[in-house]
């Protein structure tokens, strides 16, 4: 999350129960079993597309919500993904909202209900569950994403990744610019906010900077804003480390020993 490199733990680090199951694992019958499994999976491979598509249509469904209830004037969802009132209670991006408290040096008490909600919302179900289910840009991102695949494989493009750690400097420096200049600078720049309000609003010349960073990432950068870039991202994800739904491994269903 901070930019630190994977790696797997070292022998020291492992449970009782890691190391009892790779025991278990180098048995004979174990290992014939799972030369099986990985054949039979590089043979019969299954893909499933079910829980991107059910991604897919949440963020298309909470996207359309604004859209609907501006174009209709229902009133269910006011505002955008940076800031809005759902069914009258206010929800605020917690980026945004900290970028707002220090521009102005003032604690709004609309913003801090808002921004408790949206946190309270998003720790239930797992902080950067918002980047995947709710961001219009990820959608985007994620088909700039399949495009910049097919032309790496044809030898067309070619990725440049940068440290993740840029992502935690640039979230201090768009802090700090908010607090000296009085201005959330950041979401001058931020295509969440950009792609959201245009949907809702209609289309601005800032969508220009939308299509630039989409060719970056198409052309230069595999998912070069969500990964290096996006404070919001870094704030969910924080919001996430200690939420109570997590990402666990199953090691007795692990062929590949983690390789």
């Amino acid at each position: 999350m901070f930019g630190a490199e994977g790696r797997r733990p070292t022998e020291a680090e492992e449970t009782d129960r890691a190391r009892e199951m790779k025991l278990f694992k180098k048995t004979k019958p174990e290992v014939e079993k799972r030369k099986a499994l990985i054949q039979e999976e590089h043979d019969h491979p299954v893909i499933s597309h079910k829980w991107r598509n059910l991604r897919w249509l949440s963020i298309i469904g909470i996207n359309a919500m604004f859209v609907v209830s501006f174009a209709w004037d229902v009133q269910l969802v006011e505002g955008s993904m940076s800031a809005s009132r759902f069914l009258g209670f206010h929800m605020a991006d917690p980026n945004a909202a900290l970028q707002v408290t220090l521009a102005f040096k003032d604690l709004m008490l609309n913003l801090v209900i808002g921004t408790v909600t949206v946190l309270l919302l998003w720790w239930i179900v797992g902080g950067r569950a918002f980047c995947a289910w709710a961001c219009p840009y990820h959608l985007l991102a994620e088909w700039a994403e399949a495009i910049h695949l097919w032309l790496n494989a044809k030898g067309w493009v070619k990725d440049h990744p940068f440290h993740r750690g840029l992502r935690v400097v640039l979230w201090v420096i768009f802090m700090v610019l908010a607090f000296v200049t009085g201005y959330t600078v950041f979401e001058y720049i931020n295509p969440v906010g950009i792609v959201s309000r245009a949907l809702i609003y209609g289309p601005t010349v800032a969508l220009v900077w939308v299509i630039f960073l989409l060719g970056v990432e198409i052309f230069f950068s595999r998912r070069f804003w969500c990964r290096y870039v996006c404070p919001i991202g870094l704030t969910y994800g924080i919001t996430g480390a200690v939420a109570p739904v997590q990402v666990k491994y199953d090691l007795s269903k692990c062929l590949h020993e983690g390789e």
